[in-house]
């Protein structure tokens, strides 16, 4: 087939090829400075922590008027030194408009004029913009509200003589000059009953009567006609016969006509016709008027209210449910007459109820005690600087003391055997979850507040318009900043609290549960037979070596971290841990959307203030669109549990046998023998130790095995048994984001379709579809697929799961008690779900009209070799990843096995013991990690240990053997692999060469700097580091094709050190700006480039599907949807792959590069460790004297025979999963070893002498793009197997 016949049978909207091969628009920003360093604009972009805290504590301050005079002093001080600032917004400056009405009206009576005046004067300043912050509808219905309650004819009236207060006339002038809608300001959330909202509508009419302002008029008059409209009597009440439930259908409303301006905000609101006189004497209802309102803005659909009640409930009254089930399991023991066993009891609920008990009583002692200190030390306080307020009483009194105890429990319980820590947690990151659960749950409790109208589904989503033309795209994006600024404006302004807020506050609560929570434990004395019981701690501190730092941990006591692998433990789950009941909210911007009321980000960063700023940014600028449309696709499909399977998973459980990758209740490994000669032979004393240590770490894999799969079980069996958690429905949803590479994951952790083989074999779409003959065909090539038969080619498949029909049906129809054919799968729960689905559409009358719902995959080969093969046009690695079409599929993973067999043989001939060992065991399994991460730069340390695992699950070589045996594979695969892979690896030498050259760079604003100031932080003159070296700080930054930008977050941790009640913790302060860490940042760039393609193939595909009319669901490079659908989704992946690779992906990245970093320039001094010689660059090219190359060349040398890295680096963010706690090392600082090569220092201080001070241009020295082979992409049209 030409290119040309390929290119008319494609499969999506041509106007994608348009808008991949666009000119980007990048979002740019200034890199951080150096710590010691300041500058108006970095201020203005990272904001350091004491500022921070000062921001947090006001914020607490404010809410619930704790302490509003507080508040005030510390927002008059920032309004002096930090005007203009992105930190005082709007909706702060609102937030204090609030509270000083507040004050007059209830809280403070006495001082009513000068809270007033406070008030009037602060408005009055918005007004005249000398604060830099423009008044909202908020503003207006806030003032408004105080002229209404407090103006000379009203029965509070207060008179002002030393401010202007403005009358509605006035305000309606100032509304309509900033072009706000007066629907808009009288709908406001300021308004809390109907009386004030009736009052401020006829204000503002007699208002616009006298100006003469008869659109205003009508405007105000249909708002109050909005108000009035019937409303459903049975709105909020559970309905079970939906016929007799009366709905005002559209056609009861106005025919609303909403005008908005570019950047989507409303402006006005029209209709063609008078506003409708309701029939009767219906009352205004406030609520009324603010649910049309949001139907009109944001045009959505209303959905089912008793489901959206339900989601609603679920994240409302997540504490009060589990308190409510301990306490009932504990009423119901004494209802039966049995004994208050209490913490004789050995049930986890009846534990954590009691804990609950004492706990919620201590914390609210604890707090009177603080607030009593508070008062004392409140003098000292006036005279400190508002950065070093730390107190904790304002954020404690956010929540409810009962509240505050159930968090603090069920987080603790959640992170049991997180971090590596068997039967318990760090405590760093114990502290840091429990304080910022405290601020999710007060931020969702005021998203609850106000019970705004949520969107359920943008307007504009993807299927109803082309979203790649410019129109499509800029009716998205002004659609979804109208939602985004009417949910924004309804809501509360709250701050972001520091790692410092959190870590205090978690060490407060955490210190408070471990003093109070106990259990009594009993065991008979063996020698008498008497019954011994003891009280002990439920939790205790101790400490742990992890790579050879010293860690704090919480360990749970042995009693109840057995009841945690046993016991239901649904009470430990918060709905951020479960799936959803309804559509996940649409993305709005980076930081609202998923679920209802909890606040999560579109992004999961480590902390990282830069990757947070660039998304915040391009979020605003309207560029990131599609991003959130793809996340609301993924997050819209529909999901069930799949009840068959989850019969079986549960039987298999309750059993506590181990089974089909369910470990078992009590492990069942005997532990090894001692040998009798262990004493005098060191060879038999080292392989018992060695087998010792394997068995204890499998005994503890198996006890977090069990966990694990105990919460998927609980959160299996919610929607089925209809109790737990209000699950009254078995259709599910599964919000997403992205991690800081574009790639999509369920935000729910435990039971999503990127989990295990267990979680995937659980889950069904929430919608079946019909078979068809193609589906038929490919629902038994994903059987043997899943079984492992998956190398043939299609038809050898299909004849594979005819082979085995009679093992199918067995399977299906006696899962346990056959033959138990399923459990030999490679995926044996996934197999046994497609055994019951095949065996069922082959018994109906018509199998190719039978309805499925199971999710059938295509997956990539090799995925991030397809992706460099593309990039580079090379035909050899695209015929390796069946980009090229064949008649059977290439299997990399095979080869290379193939190989490393063949090089094995050789040494068996010469008497290798590894080879004796090996010959006939290297699987393709063995080897397929090390093949695909060979591409992304995997070294032999990482081969060996990927290698050490898969043969210690093999089984069939001894644990004391597998290390050494591992060695010896890598050697042989890395070595094997050879010129296999020569296309990608150019490129990968490019990008890392690249990264290498950016994240040495510097601004050429900072340039100065860098070579006239020396670093003094040090007084060792050896530890004294040149002054361009701090000045590093630049990151590789680039821009999908989507829009996203990507920031690589690999920086030095600057680790702050924390005084706590349980120990010293050092936590990482991500508002301090650390240098890069540039080995990192190069060797990183090449697999985070090619996983941020990878997630843009994605998101086309999941867009494109959604346009027609596909369910889809994916795991990466594994893409999903009905068998019925799979040869349209096959059409659609090859497309959008073309149309990705077709806009000339590494040229775009080339122009970013030298667009982006246009003004960056590298000394030259920090050439000499970047392969200088590999960047070919002559005297003439850097304007620089051949001596001066001699140097760069001379220092190379010496690098390369001088430089030893460390083994153990620092602790990089990003690098693990718990990076943001900053990994707590030993207090004492070790002394710097010296180096290799300490002889050529003078030599090395004259080289860095000669090239002080020199620079060259960034983009005069970043290196050529390879040459492109002659692979034509287009060719994968031809491929059956390119996703199969």
């Amino acid at each position: 087939m030409s290119s040309d016949s390929r290119q008319a049978f494609s499969s999506i909207h041509q106007e994608m090829h348009g808008f991949l091969r666009r000119p980007s628009q990048y979002t740019i920003l200034p890199a951080p400075l150096p710590e010691d360093a300041a500058a108006e604009t970095n201020g203005y972009f990272y904001i350091d922590s004491p500022t921070q805290d000062v921001v947090a504590v006001m914020d607490a301050c404010l809410q619930g008027l704790h302490d509003v005079p507080r508040a005030k002093e510390i927002f008059e001080g920032l309004r002096e030194t930090r005007r203009g600032d992105r930190l005082l917004d709007a909706r702060l400056y609102n937030h204090f408009l609030e509270a000083y009405l507040e004050m007059a009206t209830n809280k403070d009576t006495v001082n009513r004029a000068m809270w007033l005046e406070d008030a009037w004067l602060l408005y009055n300043a918005m007004e005249e913009g000398n604060e830099l912050v423009q008044p909202t509808a908020n503003t207006y219905a806030i003032m408004l509200l105080a002229w209404l309650r407090f103006n000379p004819d009203s029965p509070d009236k207060v008179a002002l003589s030393s401010t202007i207060v403005q009358d509605p006339m006035s305000l309606l002038r100032s509304i309509i000059h900033r072009q706000i809608s007066p629907a808009l300001v009288v709908s406001d959330r300021a308004f809390t009953t109907n009386e004030e909202a009736t009052q401020a509508i006829k204000a503002l009419s007699k208002a616009a009567v006298q100006m003469g302002l008869s659109s205003v008029v009508n405007e105000l008059g249909l708002a109050d006609s909005l108000g009035r409209q019937v409303d459903d009597p049975l709105e909020d009440v559970p309905e079970a016969i939906p016929v007799m439930k009366f709905k005002v259908g559209a056609q009861s409303l106005p025919d609303v006509e909403v005008k908005r301006r570019e950047d989507g905000t409303v402006a006005e609101l029209t209709t063609k016709e008078p506003p409708r006189q309701p029939e009767g004497d219906i009352p205004f209802n406030l609520d009324t008027l603010r649910r049309h309102l949001g139907q009109v803005i944001l045009a959505r659909r209303v959905l089912s209210e008793d489901v959206v009640l339900r989601q609603r409930l679920l994240e409302q009254s997540v504490y009060n449910v589990a308190v409510e089930r301990m306490k009932r399991q504990a009423e119901v023991f004494d209802q039966l007459g049995l004994p208050k066993q209490g913490l004789h009891s050995t049930d986890l609920r009846i534990w954590m109820w009691h804990w609950h008990q004492k706990l919620q009583a201590r914390i609210e002692a604890e707090i009177k005690n603080l607030e009593v200190e508070e008062r004392v030390i409140g003098a000292a306080r006036l005279k400190r600087k508002p950065k070093e307020e730390t107190l904790l009483t304002p954020f404690l009194r956010l929540l409810k003391p009962e509240k505050l105890s159930l968090i603090t429990i069920l987080e603790l319980m959640h992170l049991h055997g997180s971090g590596g820590v068997q039967d318990g947690m760090k405590t760093a990151r114990a502290l840091l979850a429990v304080g910022r659960a405290v601020e999710s749950e007060h931020k969702a409790e005021m998203a609850k507040k106000n019970h705004l109208p949520l969107p359920t589904s943008t307007p504009a989503r993807a299927g109803e318009l082309n979203v790649f033309t410019n129109a499509g795209y800029r009716d998205l994006h002004v659609q979804r900043v109208a939602a985004q600024r009417y949910l924004e404006d309804g809501e509360n302004w709250t701050s972001e609290w520091t790692q410092l807020v959190r870590v205090k506050l978690g060490s407060f609560l955490v210190d408070c549960l471990m003093d109070v929570a106990t259990v009594q434990r009993s065991m008979k004395d063996p020698r008498t037979g008497e019954i011994i019981t003891e009280e002990q701690p439920a939790f205790f501190h101790s400490y742990e070596y992890q790579r050879g730092h010293r860690l704090g941990v919480i360990k749970f006591n042995p009693a109840v971290a057995e009841r945690m692998s046993k016991d239901p433990i649904a009470e430990t789950l918060h709905p951020r841990h479960l799936p959803m009941l309804v559509k996940p909210k649409p993305w709005l911007s980076y930081n609202n959307g998923g679920y209802l009321y909890n606040r999560t980000w579109a992004m999961r960063f480590k902390e990282s203030r830069e990757q947070e700023l660039y998304l915040r940014h391009a979020s605003d600028a309207g560029r990131l669109e599609l991003v959130f449309a793809g996340l609301d696709v993924l997050g819209s499909t529909p999901w069930q549990i799949n009840r068959r399977v989850f019969d079986v998973v549960l039987q298999v459980w309750n059993s506590g046998e181990r089974f089909c990758k369910i470990p078992p209740a009590i492990p069942d490994e005997p532990e090894p023998e001692r040998p009798p000669n262990m004493e005098f032979d060191n060879k038999a004393k080292t392989i018992y130790l060695e087998r010792q240590r394997a068995w204890q770490q499998a005994k503890a894999a198996n006890h977090s095995d069990r966990c694990s799969i105990n919460y998927k079980v609980e959160i299996a069996r919610a929607p089925l048994i209809l109790q737990i958690w209000q699950f009254l429905g078995d259709i599910i949803y599964l919000p997403h984001n992205v991690d800081f590479r574009g790639r999509a994951y369920p935000i729910p952790p435990h039971l999503n379709h990127i989990g295990d083989d267990l979680s995937r074999g659980l889950l069904l779409f929430g919608e079946a579809k019909p078979l068809g003959e193609r589906g038929l065909r490919w629902l038994k090539i994903h059987l043997a697929n899943l079984y492992g038969y998956d190398k043939a080619s299609f038809d050898e498949r299909v004849q594979f799961v005819h082979d085995h029909l009679d093992d199918i049906y067995d399977s299906a129809e006696r899962p346990l008690e056959g033959r138990r054919w399923w459990t030999k799968a490679d995926d044996p729960w996934q197999c046994l779900a497609t055994c019951i689905e095949l065996r069922a559409a082959l018994e109906s009358p018509d199998p190719t009209a039978y309805e499925c719902a199971l999710p059938v995959h295509q997956d990539g080969t090799c995925n991030g070799l397809q992706h460099y093969a593309a990039l580079g046009g090379d035909a050899v690695g695209a015929a390796q990843v069946n980009l090229a079409a064949a008649e059977r599929p290439s299997d990399v993973y095979t080869y290379v096995a193939q190989m490393v067999e063949e090089a094995i043989k050789r040494d068996l001939e010469e008497g290798n013991e590894f080879a004796k060992l090996l010959a006939g065991k290297i699987s393709r399994k063995v080897v397929k990690q090390t093949v695909m991460t060979t591409v992304y730069g995997v070294t032999f340390i990482g081969a060996r240990d990927q290698i050490d695992r898969q043969l210690k699950d093999r089984g069939d070589i001894p644990v004391e053997q597998c290390w050494l045996a591992a060695s010896y594979i890598a050697k042989k695969v890395l070595a094997s692999i050879g010129d296999l892979f020569k296309g990608a690896k150019e490129i990968q030498m490019w990008l890392n060469m690249c990264a290498r050259l950016i994240s040495k760079s510097i601004p050429q604003d900072r340039l100065v700097h860098s070579y006239t100031e020396q670093d003094s932080s040090s007084t060792s003159a050896r530890k004294r580091q040149p002054r361009w070296k701090k000045e590093q700080m630049t990151s590789v930054v680039w821009t999908t094709p989507l829009g996203l930008p990507i920031v690589q977050p690999y920086r030095a941790v600057k680790r702050k050190q924390v005084m706590t009640a349980l120990q010293t913790v050092f936590i990482s302060d991500p508002n301090i700006p650390s240098t890069v860490n540039s080995q990192k940042q190069a060797s990183a760039f090449p697999p985070n480039f090619i996983h941020s393609l990878d997630a843009t193939h994605m998101m086309l595909t999941a867009l494109e599907c959604r346009a027609q009319g596909l369910t889809f669901a994916s795991v990466h490079d594994s893409y999903w949807t009905h068998a019925g659908s799979i040869d349209q989704m096959n059409s659609i992946i090859r497309d959008t792959f073309i149309a990705l690779h077709s806009s000339d992906v590494l040229k775009s990245l080339a122009q970013e590069f030298r667009e982006r970093y246009a003004d960056y320039k590298v000394p030259l001094v920090a050439l000499r460790g970047t392969g200088f010689k590999r960047l070919n660059i002559s005297a003439d090219q850097l304007d620089v004297s051949p001596e001066d190359i001699k140097a760069l060349k001379e220092g190379e040398e010496e690098d390369e025979e001088g430089t030893e890295k460390a083994a153990d680096e620092p602790l990089l963010v990003g690098d693990e999963d718990d990076a943001e706690l900053a990994a707590e090392a030993e207090a004492e600082t070790q002394e710097e070893k010296p180096k290799k090569g300490r002889k050529r220092t003078v030599k090395k201080d004259e080289i860095e002498k000669r090239l002080a001070g020199k620079f060259v241009n960034l983009v005069d020295i970043l290196p050529p793009l390879p040459e492109k082979g002659m692979f034509d992409v287009k060719a994968i049209k031809d491929s059956q197997y390119f996703f199969s």
